[in-house]
Parts: structure tokens; C-alpha cells; sequence
């Protein structure tokens, strides 16, 4: 790569990321394949990005005390220090004076001789003294909140919720890599065959305990495999594949999936019926719709019917009692994806956590006049928030006295699952650090039949 232009673009997508609210994983695939970077570059790149969002706020921390007074500066500066500061800090293998020498290069093409100078002081200062000891901040919660990059109405809430042990290994847990997992599509190939194959491609590999399609990869980048390439395995959390395995599926069914994109639950879902039945799949975006259909196609599941809906509005649709099976995956603050998604926790309020409660009771409302009787509903969402999870599912069914908890809810999770933390009469809570996944809610209602 040209002199300057990996870090040029980390610090381009920082910004874009930062001050206009982009999202950080679609502007890093989008780089690596316009600039062709190598596996090494590619890897670095994301390094740097992520690592820079995941601890913003630790990293404003530590360079409040080499800003002097309120220095106002250009976004793209404080970006620059921030990732500087990240790479001093985090990373190893890039030597201090490297980082620095780079970095007042940046600044110098970017802005003027002012700028690079103030750079190099400030990275020559904390070089020279080190970083503030977040030891000395006396208040418990926001020194966590300092210490693990999260704000702090978020950390003081989850403490209300779970308390401190909890929310610290919450906290603790987001600032971790979280290792790949893969479905297999079993009408192609069994996982042990996957396993096997994987390995003799020099990959580390295990089985999932959360399904039995499952594989999680623990060295080697998965989507360059040969049986990733031919369409025999799917990318999804093990968390994520929880919800078909959980919906006690059958050949031949007529199941909705009532916000689908970006399709993983509802491939996953057509695997387990065999491709054999139907599974009306909608989402609010006509563009998102297509990318089901077209994961769909991909995995030679003919069996999903994929279509741009608002699910409040699908009985116009389909007649009341038309499905055997619902899963409503429902849209989230998806706080409980900050590893893979870390400028999420920026972006939130506790506001926005309301009204999204608000529109996932809307849509368990409108959708069970869909469920037949004695059928089942899957309810999940990848968030940590009892406001959207326990509290949506209690008002639901204060409100439908045709509809129950499945009282198999339990026996029917993965042996390892049903003593989890975060089991209670609502359903499952998953932490990000029970299992090393993404932090989930899943629950399955049945509708009466008498």
C-alpha cells in the first residue's frame, strides 16, 4: 500500500464513523475491497478501527490531561490522537516513535505545520508520562464506564438491572474478540464432515453447544474456506441459531418470520423443515428483503417466500390463524452485539430503549392473530434490556390471555443452557460472558387452544 494510506483509512472511517454516524464493519469491508489490501493489512486495519471505537471513551480519558484547557479542535485531529493513543497503548507491535512519526505525517498532510507540531507534543507527552491511572476516579460505576469505554447512564442501568458482578463482566466481556461461529446447511454436509474438512484446511475448530449445525472457529479466517465459498456454511452467532433450534420445528409447516433480514434465522429455520413446507419471511426494507431472497438462493433453500412489509400490518396479508410457527425477531437497541458492533453504545439513549419497547409490543400484538391455535412464537431479541425483553413479554401477555409461556421452554434448551444466569419464568437472558456470544433474549409463548 501506498506510504500512509492504511492509516490514512482507518482514520477516514474513524471519522465517518464517529461524527456521522456510520456504521464501523459496512465501512471496513467497503475499504478492504476497493483498496485490495492484503490479509495482514486487512487485519491491522481492523485492529485499528474497532479497537479505537470499542475504547473512545477510555481513550478521551487518558488525553484530557494533554489537551490543554478546552482546545477546540477538527474532528478528524481528535481521531487522529485517539487512534494514536489506541496504538501506543493496545498494540504491540508497532514501535511508539513508528506510531508517532506517522501520525505527525498524517497531520501534516491533512492540515498545516500548527497541527503536526501540536500532534507530536501531545504524543511525545504521553509517551514521556504515561496515561492517567483510572484508579483515582472514586465514583465505582463511572470509573467501570471509563475503564471499559461505556457511558455511563448505560453501565448506572444495567447495575439497577443486574447488578455490579454482572454488569462488570458484561462490560469486561464487550471489550473482547469474540470468536467466529458457522451454521453448516445439513442438507449439503453433516458437521462432523465440516469439521473434518475445516481442520484439514488448517483451521481450529468445536462444536457449537447451542446447535447441533453449529461449529465455532477459533483460528483461520472462515470465509476464505473452499466449503464457505460453495455455499455450505453460514456465518451467525451461536446465540442466533438458538432461535430455530428453539422453535420446534417440522417438515412440511407453514411458518412466518416476521422481520428477517439479514436472513440467517430464516435459512436456518427452511434447514430444519428440510426444505420442505413454506416460510413467509418480511422486512420493513424492500432492499434488506432481497438479501434474504438472495441468502436463500445461495443455500438452495426454495422454500422462503421473501417480500418488503411492516409485520404490524400483515393480517392484511394472511388470515388470523394462518401460521403454525412465528419467530419475531424484533428490531432492538442491539446491545447486547457492542463486541462486534461497538459504535452502537454511542449512538443509544435510554429513550430510544423506550420507544423501541413500545413498537416490539406493536409487533407481538399484531402478529399473534397469525399464530394458529396450539401453535407456538418465538420472541428474541440481541439485546440485555429487560425493558425490551421480561417487561415486553409480562405486558404482552397481561394483556392476551389466549397466550402462555411454553411450559417446555426449559426442558427443551441445550442441556448446557438450562441452569444459565439468566434463566427466569420470562425466558432467557444471554450475557455476553456466559458463553463467549453475543448478549440475546429468547423466549417461546404458545397459544391456547381451549
Amino acid at each position: 500500500m501506498p506510504k500512509y494510506q492504511l492509516r490514512q483509512t482507518a482514520l477516514d472511517i474513524l471519522v465517518r464513523v464517529g461524527e456521522g454516524g456510520g456504521f464501523s464493519h459496512l465501512l471496513i469491508d467497503q475499504s478492504i475491497k476497493k483498496k485490495g489490501m492484503s490479509q495482514r493489512d486487512e487485519s491491522l486495519l481492523t485492529e485499528i478501527v474497532y479497537g479505537t471505537i470499542q475504547r473512545r471513551l477510555t481513550l478521551d480519558y487518558y488525553l484530557s490531561g494533554f489537551i490543554k484547557g478546552n482546545k477546540k479542535m477538527e474532528p478528524w485531529v481528535k481521531w487522529l490522537l485517539y487512534m494514536s493513543v489506541y496504538q501506543m497503548i493496545y498494540l504491540d507491535k508497532v514501535p511508539e516513535h513508528a506510531i508517532i512519526h506517522e501520525s505527525v505525517e498524517i497531520a501534516k498532510q491533512r492540515g498545516h505545520r500548527g497541527i503536526s507540531s501540536m500532534v507530536n507534543g501531545i504524543l511525545r507527552n504521553v509517551q514521556r508520562k504515561g496515561v492517567p491511572d483510572t484508579d483515582k476516579i472514586n465514583d465505582t460505576a463511572k470509573r467501570l464506564a471509563i475503564e471499559t469505554s461505556h457511558p455511563e447512564w448505560l453501565v448506572n442501568r444495567w447495575v439497577e438491572m443486574y447488578g455490579p458482578e454482572t454488569t462488570e463482566k458484561m462490560c469486561r466481556t464487550n471489550l473482547l474478540h469474540k470468536p467466529m461461529s458457522v451454521r453448516v446447511q445439513p442438507l449439503k454436509i453433516d458437521r462432523s464432515s465440516a469439521i473434518e474438512k475445516l481442520e484439514a484446511e488448517g483451521y481450529e475448530t468445536e462444536p457449537s453447544l447451542f446447535s447441533g449445525q453449529g461449529i465455532n472457529i477459533l483460528k483461520g479466517n472462515i470465509l476464505k474456506s473452499d466449503l464457505f465459498q460453495a455455499g455450505y456454511l453460514t456465518v451467525q452467532d451461536q446465540s442466533s441459531m438458538l432461535v430455530a433450534e428453539m422453535l420446534d420445528l417440522k417438515k412440511g409447516m407453514k411458518v412466518l418470520d416476521a422481520c428477517s433480514a439479514p436472513g440467517g434465522k430464516t435459512t436456518h429455520i427452511a434447514e430444519k423443515m428440510e426444505n420442505e413446507g413454506e416460510v413467509f419471511a418480511y422486512d420493513l426494507h424492500a432492499k434488506k428483503a432481497k438479501v434474504v431472497a438472495k441468502r436463500a438462493l445461495e443455500l438452495d433453500l426454495h422454500i422462503i417466500n421473501a417480500h418488503q412489509a411492516d409485520s404490524r400490518q400483515l393480517s392484511s396479508l394472511h388470515g388470523d390463524e394462518s401460521f403454525e410457527r412465528i419467530l419475531l425477531d424484533a428490531p432492538c437497541s442491539g446491545l447486547g452485539v457492542l463486541r462486534g458492533k461497538p459504535d452502537i453504545k454511542y449512538h443509544k439513549q435510554e429513550k430510544d430503549i423506550r420507544s423501541l419497547s413500545e413498537i416490539q409490543l406493536e409487533l407481538l400484538e399484531s402478529v399473534s392473530s397469525l399464530l394458529k391455535k396450539g401453535g407456538k412464537l418465538l420472541y428474541s431479541t440481541c439485546t440485555v434490556d429487560k425493558t425490551e425483553n421480561e417487561q415486553v413479554v409480562e405486558k404482552f401477555l397481561a394483556s392476551h390471555e389466549d397466550f402462555e409461556i411454553d411450559d417446555d421452554f426449559t426442558s427443551d434448551l441445550p442441556e448446557g443452557l438450562r441452569s444459565a444466569e439468566g434463566l427466569t419464568k420470562w425466558g432467557l437472558q444471554l450475557f455476553p460472558h456466559d458463553f463467549n456470544t453475543d448478549g440475546f433474549f429468547l423466549t417461546r409463548l404458545v397459544k391456547k387452544t381451549d
